[in-house]
């Protein structure tokens, strides 16, 4: 079942980043609960999650940039795209981020965008069948310390 988080995912949330880049699941502290609070009430980000069973198993981030070109319209920038590893290629991400595209196009994005730190075809592949492409855009990152 796909939907949006709910405040008493946040644990479940944690683990599954486990499989996205994320060492070990940072202690609670202040900075984390702020960030929570933050993520949660702030109605241009939208945390997908599905679940099988009762377990968050798949996820992804959606956030609405207000934006003053094009017409004023804003798009969508997507992020933290995971599946456990014990639930891959069963379509679950891809239920997320076609869930994502709803949100985006019930706030009339004109676009949406992802960055992959992957290499794997396999990756590449994915998101073009979930309707991406990388060849209209460049993307350049700054690492910022911290």
């Amino acid at each position: 079942m796909v939907r949006e988080v709910k405040k008493e995912d946040l644990y479940q949330i944690l683990e599954l980043y486990l499989y996205l880049h994320e060492e070990s699941i940072p202690e609670q502290s202040p900075c984390l609960s702020e960030a929570w609070k933050q993520i949660l009430e702030d109605e241009n980000h939208h945390l997908i999650v599905n679940e099988s069973s009762g377990k968050i198993v798949s996820s992804c981030v959606c956030v609405i940039i207000p934006n003053l070109s094009r017409k004023a319209r804003p798009y969508a920038f997507v992020e933290n795209v995971v599946t456990h590893k014990d639930f891959r290629r069963r379509g679950l991400a891809s239920e997320c981020l076609a869930y994502a595209r709803q949100i985006a196009e019930r706030h009339n994005c004109y676009k949406m965008m992802l960055l992959t730190g992957s290499r794997d075809q396999a990756t590449f592949d994915f998101y073009k069948n979930a309707g991406y492409n990388n060849t209209d855009k460049t993307a350049f990152i700054q690492w910022l310390t911290g």
